[in-house]
């Protein structure tokens, strides 16, 4: 169990320095702020995160994927399915790949759930009445995030290109400086609130699976705190090469698009 969870502690720092980079890649591609300064504060969003929003993702991870009060589940699963999450992590973080720690995350524990136990060991579909288990809880917002967040984002910098074109031309695009900086915490904060909880929502599944906590709809505040701390070190301390990714290898953006 301490190895367990030693490991997904592991696994949330490598997800601070790949994942947790990525919401300050535009203000530091648009030299809004230095990248030292930009990962600090990132860093310290995701941090603070744990204390202003429930635990509802960690719950979701610890009761919503596989039964954690089943007689087949073991920690030794988890363990597995951490090691398969950290693998890829370290994969893409090393060729610079964008790619989601989340889903890395839940492919491993899914995979792992179902090679030692067969696929009914999964709980796809929750109670099999609503869209619920694996398949509505991240099946779905797997594939629906990245569409939703193409339209939003469309539409809203057609919006503000429409508004702030006097503005800009004007003042230029310097303006747009603090809403960058605003909008980056704002990301920093989403991103310590759903992928810290993650990592606490495994340990608890191993605190589970092993006896040693028996809540279902609670987190040990222990584990809150060392995963929003593992998180955030991750954040600070890496992160380089993803920042180079999104900031400069995808598009070259200005302050506004930002």
């Amino acid at each position: 169990v301490v190895l367990t969870i030693a490991v997904a502690l592991a696994f949330d720092h490598t997800n601070g320095f790949h994942d947790a980079a990525n919401s300050v890649a535009t203000v530091v591609s648009t030299r809004v702020l230095s990248p030292q300064l930009a990962v600090f504060w990132a860093a310290f969003f995701n941090f603070i995160a744990f204390a202003v929003f429930g635990t509802e993702v960690a719950n979701t991870i610890a009761k919503d994927v596989v039964d954690p009060l089943s007689n087949v589940l073991t920690v030794g699963a988890i363990f597995a399915g951490l090691l398969g999450a950290i693998g890829w992590n370290l994969a893409t973080f090393y060729l610079g790949l964008p790619s989601s720690s989340s889903h890395a995350l839940l492919g491993g524990l899914t995979g792992s759930a179902a090679a030692a136990f067969g696929l009914d060991g999964v709980k796809w579909t929750g109670d099999g009445t609503k869209l619920d288990g694996v398949v509505g809880k991240v099946l779905l917002p797997s594939f629906l995030s990245p569409v939703i967040a193409l339209i939003v984002a469309f539409i809203g910098c057609w919006l503000v290109h429409r508004i702030t074109n006097s503005i800009v031309h004007k003042l230029g695009e310097g303006t747009f400086r603090w809403g960058q900086i605003g909008s980056a915490s704002l990301v920093s904060l989403a991103h310590g609130t759903n992928d810290a909880q993650k990592t606490m929502g495994v340990m608890t599944l191993a605190l589970l699976a092993s006896g040693h906590w028996t809540d279902t709809s609670s987190v040990p505040w222990w584990v809150k705190v060392s995963a929003a701390l593992s998180i955030a070190a991750g954040t600070y301390l890496g992160g380089w090469r993803i920042i180079r990714t999104l900031g400069k290898g995808l598009v070259d953006i200005t302050p506004r698009q930002g």
